[in-house]
């Protein structure tokens, strides 16, 4: 295989805040987004700025921090011309995950953004389910416990997982929200991130990055 040369970039978003990532192929300039929150007019700028094209947006769960932006975002990409394909940038989430997204007294838009709405994904995927962009393969991993349905995304040519909000830097998301488990969130962790790599690093849905030896480690909610 070709020596790829990516980048993760995070931009954090919305009123909580949050983070998104934009994951890039720095030959091709091709991107998915990984939880675009509320602010897509801020982000297609960033696109416009760094000329790159986007293939995807991948959710990590249905709450509307996360999930809130990426209609408009995928509207305005493809107006603009930024997608990979001229007329469709795919929304993917987990198939367990589409009440959350439909339900917004379990999505918390009326909290989060202030207005009751619902969301959608175009692509819902199953665990284990592998996607083909930025020239390399990203495997959704189910991950629930945050949520009913939320998953990561973990890309092994990168030694990358992005978690959303499974796993925190010696955390975990919170499980009082409707369709949180305190047990299935902490088995998940164990049982799918905690067997990846190491080396393996951790971008997280709030605040900083870490590593899978790190959690392993220190993670007191996890030991």
């Amino acid at each position: 295989m070709m020596n790829v040369k990516y980048k993760i970039e995070c931009y954090e978003v919305g009123p909580l805040p949050t983070n998104c990532y934009f994951f890039i192929n720095d030959d091709t300039k091709e991107c998915v987004i990984i939880d675009p929150g509320p602010e897509a007019e801020e982000l297609i700028t960033t696109i416009e700025r760094k000329k790159i094209r986007i293939s995807a947006i991948l959710l990590t769960h249905g709450h509307s921090d996360h999930a809130d932006g990426a209609e408009g975002l995928r509207k305005e990409i493809v107006e603009a011309g930024y997608a990979v394909s001229s007329d469709a940038v795919p929304i993917y989430a987990s198939s367990l995950e589409t009440e959350t997204l439909n339900n917004p007294s379990i999505n918390l838009s009326p909290m989060i953004v202030g207005m009751t709405k619902s969301y959608k994904a175009d692509v819902l995927l199953n665990d284990g389910d592998v996607l083909d962009f930025c020239g390399t393969k990203i495997k959704m991993l189910s991950t629930p416990g945050h949520t009913a349905g939320g998953c990561s995304y973990y890309i092994e040519d990168a030694a990358a997982v992005f978690a959303g909000d499974s796993l925190f830097c010696e955390s975990i998301g919170r499980t009082d929200y409707p369709g949180g488990f305190t047990s299935k969130l902490v088995h998940s962790v164990k049982d799918k991130l905690f067997s990846l790599p190491d080396d393996t690093r951790v971008y997280t849905g709030h605040g900083p990055e870490t590593s899978i030896g790190f959690e392993k480690r220190c993670n007191q909610y996890l030991q």
